[in-house]
């Protein structure tokens, strides 16, 4: 009987052991990946930034669904390129945007669900007419396709408190 317990004993600590590696193994994938997902926050913006339609596109997968702020939307990397490219050249030729508060939930190990904060300056109307700062949200749904995380779908939200 003692041999028997001394047997189920070791067989539960070896479980035991595999449990916390894989564990161990998963938290560092995460932790990996979530730098890389920071990236891709850091590409866009900087993107945005350069006013660059074309790199800003590139965040996106090739069958990404793109949706802004006032509903209008984009389906696909060259849609969500045409779609910005007149913006970058006229209202947002001068906008600067920031992000912080980026929350990620990985949802399986090739999918996360992010929401960034954003804040921009330098936007005009189509008059050319200064807007002053605006700040919203971006919910994205980005996806590991190969080594490279990307944007599938982006939701845009402003949320610039409206004057009464």
């Amino acid at each position: 009987m003692l041999d028997n317990g001394v047997h189920l004993l070791a067989m539960l600590t070896k479980l035991f052991v595999t449990a916390l590696l894989l564990t161990g193994m998963a938290l560092a994938q995460t932790s990996k990946d979530e730098q890389a997902v920071r990236h891709l926050v850091a590409d866009f913006v900087d993107a945005w930034n350069q006013h660059d339609a074309h790199a800003f596109a590139e965040n996106f997968t090739e069958d990404a669904d793109f949706t802004n702020v006032r509903g209008d939307s984009a389906h696909g990397r060259k849609a969500v390129e045409n779609f910005h490219a007149p913006m970058f050249a006229t209202r947002f030729k001068n906008s600067h945007q920031t992000a912080d508060d980026i929350k990620i939930r990985f949802l399986n190990a090739d999918i996360a669900s992010v929401d960034i904060r954003w804040e921009m300056t330098g936007a005009t109307d189509a008059d050319g007419t200064p807007i002053p700062i605006r700040k919203g949200l971006l919910n994205w749904v980005a996806t590991r396709r190969g080594d490279r995380w990307q944007i599938l779908v982006m939701h845009n939200q402003d949320l610039t408190p409206q004057k009464k």
